[in-house]
């Protein structure tokens, strides 16, 4: 019989001598979740809930009672958050806390992906193809085949990649079942798409290419088919700790299993009820399934709300009431005065408009700043006539839910010339950099390119060189100007100028009507590159944390005061304000036409309106006009929304505009709206 050696448990820090007082900073449910145990656990936490403050405090507990912050991994969903958390628990701890391993799940995968890369027969210095650089790739493929823009009903390159997407992340799912799906039009292409679907695989394996997709399906697929190296980063991994896990996408949810796979300690938060990206491939399903994907898994809840006074929340927990899917919790505030949230509903646009105007200014008048105030609604051209009441009024505002900096087209120019330094063979920056140059079309830049990529040196050190003398001596200077760039041992910053003095020309003569404003943003882009050390982790930060605003979506503020906030929902979600409006709560609109025969896009909608209620702390407004114009119908009787129609005036106070009386001797106006939907 063999000898038994008892090994000692790893020494830790016994309760009674920890230094934070995490019982004394901490509500009754947060300190359950700062100081779980080991094991998986499912935190459910509401809105306004203090998720965030109970993450830190875990990071903190977990230090402090003896787990090598090396092997602690804290998964977001912005390099922002993960870095904002972990300060906070080192101030909270100290400095061991910065040595967690944090960041979004994109960079993470890179992270490894960058290490052991060869293992899949890519080389360490691929090139990582952000949304709209995918597509383009797509693009240019699908003209190779023929399939441009003379083939009848083609799918157009957003809608290939917004497919290709989904099925990297359903693979349980044939081509032909997501087209059926998602696009049935198409489904006669089946044939074509599918072959299109391979060139785009075979394409970025040999130009050394991932998308935002292969860095999460290589990393599963490298865990997959080397098992030491699975081994290897998932010992390093004792506790994982997952935030929004309700925005995670099929690859997530199975990488997170995956890192979990030797510990079995992994923590994910998130609210059901917050599950509102659909759209960006987000599986509400995943935070359903975690118990079945964890067995033994702890359900902790988060529901007393530090933000909003009870009355919305009241609201809040009545919509969700009607949910199909959901964990049970109710949303509580110590703090329950206060005005109960007003449904409004106006005889037009023009006067829901006008009453949104008016209000924003008497609250103003009491004290209230512009950029306590939001604006919210279903879709960006649902503020347009909005807009044109706020310039009458002279009120500054901004407004969110448009291109991130790096998606704007000026931007994407001057990455490709960077993205070419990096890497010559980039035919998708070259596709991108070669037409910008006056004679060179789509089908030149093709034949290019392919020149391009298939020499064995750098393409701008080739003797032999097939131009035309349309556009040779541009593309010699073109050339040059990267040769030499390559040479030099420049500061990121001094390449990126040297780059956007080269592009402005082209730049102002393609985009000369706001050119001052794009010049603005690539200046911005260029200050920024002072931050990074190489173009390799500049161009990484650029793609997997992409600046929220251009410029050209918002006009210079010249005012002191800090700007009104107009947002779609989606933009605000994370955000709070003293005082929300959500406007157009129509049916057709907020649900959205396109869920109403939809039961699971139907539910997202219904969470998308709990996100709006939400983000007030002590003021809701929910409006809507009575009639609508569009082009296609005139005008017509609208509905409200099916998700605020039959509510108690318990719950919302109904409220009647009235038009103040004209000079006397004129007819008195009409348009009054009174009653409750």
């Amino acid at each position: 019989m063999a000898r038994r050696f008892v090994l000692k448990a790893d020494p830790t820090t016994p309760k009674a001598t920890l230094t934070v007082d995490y019982a004394g900073q901490l509500n009754a449910q947060q300190y359950a979740v700062a100081t779980a145990g080991g094991g998986p656990v499912l935190v459910v936490a509401g809105a306004g809930t203090g998720k965030t403050r109970a993450l830190v405090y875990r990071v903190a507990y977990l230090v402090e009672t003896g787990t090598p912050p090396e092997e602690i991994v804290l998964l977001t969903f912005t390099r922002r958050a993960a870095r904002e958390m972990l300060a906070r628990a080192a101030a909270l701890l100290d400095g061991r806390c910065e040595r967690v391993q944090g960041g979004t799940f994109h960079a993470f995968c890179l992270g490894i992906l960058r290490r052991y890369a060869a293992r899949l027969g890519y080389p360490s210095t691929f090139t990582v193809l952000d949304a709209s650089d995918a597509a383009d790739v797509i693009d240019l493929l699908r003209t190779a085949r023929g399939l441009g823009r003379s083939a009848r009903r083609f799918p157009r390159k957003q809608t290939l990649q917004d497919l290709f997407s989904a099925a990297a992340n359903h693979p349980d799912l044939s081509l032909q079942a997501l087209l059926e799906a998602r696009y049935p039009q198409f489904l006669e292409h089946l044939e074509a798409i599918a072959s299109l679907q391979q060139d785009y695989a075979r394409y970025k394996r040999q130009h050394g290419l991932m998308d935002y997709d292969d860095l999460l399906a290589c990393t599963l697929e490298l865990f997959a088919l080397h098992p030491d190296v699975h081994r290897q980063v998932a010992s390093r991994c004792r506790y994982v700790l997952v935030d929004e896990y309700q925005d995670t996408n099929r690859l997530q949810a199975e990488l997170v299993q995956q890192l979990a796979a030797v510990h079995g300690n992994v923590m994910a938060v998130g609210d059901d009820a917050q599950s509102i990206y659909r759209f960006r491939g987000a599986d509400w399903r995943n935070i359903f399934e975690f118990p079945q994907r964890f067995p033994g898994t702890r359900i902790l809840k988060l529901e007393q709300n530090y933000r909003s006074r009870q009355p919305i929340l009241d609201l809040a927990n009545q919509i969700l009431q009607r949910a199909h899917h959901r964990y049970d919790k109710v949303l509580f505030s110590h703090r329950q005065d206060g005005e109960k949230p007003a449904i409004i509903p106006a005889p037009d646009e023009r006067t829901e408009s006008r009453f949104v105007c008016q209000m924003i200014l008497t609250l103003r008048e009491q004290g209230v700043p512009l950029h306590q105030m939001a604006v919210l609604f279903r879709s960006s051209h649902n503020a347009f006539a909005l807009e044109l009441e706020l310039n009458r009024h002279g009120i500054p505002y901004v407004k969110y839910g448009g291109l991130k900096l790096s998606e704007a087209a000026h931007v994407k120019d001057l990455l490709a010339y960077v993205r070419l330094l990096e890497n010559p063979k980039d035919a998708a920056a070259w596709n991108r950099v070669l037409q910008l140059i006056e004679g060179i079309g789509p089908r030149t830049a093709q034949q290019l390119i392919a020149w391009l990529v298939a020499a064995q040196s750098e393409p701008f050190r080739l003797a032999e060189r097939p131009f035309s003398p349309r556009y040779a001596e541009a593309l010699m200077q073109l050339f040059t100007l990267l040769r030499q760039l390559r040479e030099t041992d420049w500061p990121l910053e001094a390449q990126l100028d040297a780059l956007l003095r080269y592009y402005t020309p082209l730049c102002e003569r393609r985009y000369y009507e706001d050119f001052p404003r794009r010049l603005q943003d690539l200046e911005h882009v260029v200050s920024l590159s002072a931050r990074f050390q190489s173009r390799a982790a500049f161009l990484e930060a650029m793609v997997l944390e992409p600046l929220e605003l251009t410029a050209l979506e918002v006009d210079p503020v010249l005012e002191d005061e800090p700007p009104l906030v107009l947002s779609t929902i989606h933009s605000a979600k994370g955000l709070e304000f003293h005082t929300v409006f959500i406007i157009h709560a129509l049916e057709g609109v907020l649900p959205s036409a396109y869920a109403l025969s939809d039961p699971e896009a139907l539910d997202e909608e219904l969470r998308l309106l709990y996100v709006a209620i939400t983000r007030a702390r002590e003021h809701l407004f929910i409006s809507y006009p009575v009639v609508r114009y569009q082009a296609s119908m005139g005008t017509y009787l609208a509905h409200p929304s099916r998700f605020i129609r039959e509510l108690p005036e318990s719950i919302l106070e109904p409220w009647m505009l009235v038009e103040e009386p004209g000079p006397p001797g004129l007819p008195a106006p009409s348009n009054v709206a009174n009653g409750h939907p």
